[in-house]
């Protein structure tokens, strides 16, 4: 169990010195401290679900976006209706003068062209609450990553090169092909273009979307793509720092708990309740506390975590993290503060 900083109580049982948080300031800069000591990440996090919320967790990690402020998120597929809502990060949007980003995706339905991707962006009410770019629309490029181990580079949107500061604000759930969704997966497969998402879907060995399907790779090895990938995007965004302040930060919305993806235009219905929303500047330490939050939840009925750990497991969704950590990208140990 990973040493998380709770409002109640800690764990009596943990051999690691851990401290409760009390709500206000005071007590969240002390946790601070106490993370910093021990040189672990903190993982922000409140049970409020709101857009006041979503700024409130942004402004806590303390990072002041400059320039041109890419907000990446999933659009939804048409259909689906457990995307972030533009009632939810429409105030969060704003605050930081941002464009909505996203990229086409490599398979059938609502959003692998443009033209059609366009339109789910309107149904979805996108464009009413700030600009949108789909990056890929006109192109892509490639970007180096440092693991070269089934991927030799990442293929993105060639308009990310037009941001010079990324919120990856993520809707973590469940996934059919990665077991679960999060921070990692927005920055890998969610900036990727088209081509791109290929590539990293068939770890290496294609980067044409009609060969996708035939050339899927064993599971760990697609897992260990998307976490190269993802490193390869948060490198190149903290490129952009000439400060050595963070140029990427990151942001998961646990809410409507499916265990299929917002790319699924028929998604299962939760069937647990919604936790609340966590943000880190580590995307590693982020997306492995969220998956704390979902394994070690305690089920009842009407709110049970039984099919969401089941559908990660399955696809031994678990490996991300590790692999990331081993390869240099964050940390699967962290502090969790609450702020409420």
């Amino acid at each position: 169990m990973k040493k998380i900083i709770i409002t109640l109580a800690c764990m009596a049982a943990m051999t690691t010195a851990c401290s409760s948080t009390k709500t206000g300031s005071d007590s969240d800069s002390d946790s601070s401290q106490v993370a910093e000591a021990q040189g672990e990440p903190i993982v922000y996090f409140t049970k409020e679900i709101t857009p006041e919320s979503l700024v409130k967790i942004f402004r806590k990690l303390g990072v002041e976006p400059s320039g041109n402020v890419a907000v990446k998120i999933s659009t939804g597929e048409g259909g689906n209706t457990h995307y972030l809502k533009p009632e939810l990060i429409g105030q969060l949007v704003k605050e930081v003068d941002g464009t909505i980003v996203e990229c086409c995706t490599a398979y059938g339905g609502t959003r692998q062209d443009p033209k059609k991707h366009w339109e789910t962006i309107r149904d979805h009410g996108f464009d009413k609450i700030a600009k949108v770019d789909i990056m890929d629309e006109f192109g892509e490029m490639r970007i180096p990553v440092k693991d070269t181990t089934h991927i030799k580079y990442d293929i993105v949107g060639d308009h990310l090169k037009n941001y010079d500061f990324m919120i990856n604000l993520a809707h973590f759930k469940g996934h059919a092909m990665g077991g679960f969704g999060g921070v990692l997966k927005n920055a890998s497969i969610g900036v990727a273009s088209t081509g791109g998402k290929a590539y990293i879907h068939t770890a290496g060995k294609t980067d044409k979307a009609g060969e996708l399907w035939q050339n899927l790779p064993e599971q760990d090895s697609f897992l260990e793509s998307m976490a190269a990938a993802a490193q390869g995007v948060h490198d190149y965004m903290n490129s952009k720092s000439t400060n050595g302040e963070p140029r990427v930060i990151y942001i998961n919305v646990l809410n409507n708990l499916s265990v299929d993806c917002d790319c699924d235009g028929h998604p299962a219905a939760p069937e647990m309740k919604d936790l609340g929303i966590a943000a880190s500047l580590d995307p590693v330490a982020l997306d492995q506390a969220c998956l704390d939050m979902v394994f070690n939840h305690e089920s009842k009925e009407g709110d049970d975590s039984k099919a969401l750990i089941e559908r990660i497991n399955r696809q031994h969704g678990t490996h991300i993290t590790p692999y990331a950590e081993s390869i240099g990208l964050g940390s699967t140990k962290y502090q969790l503060v609450n702020i409420d």
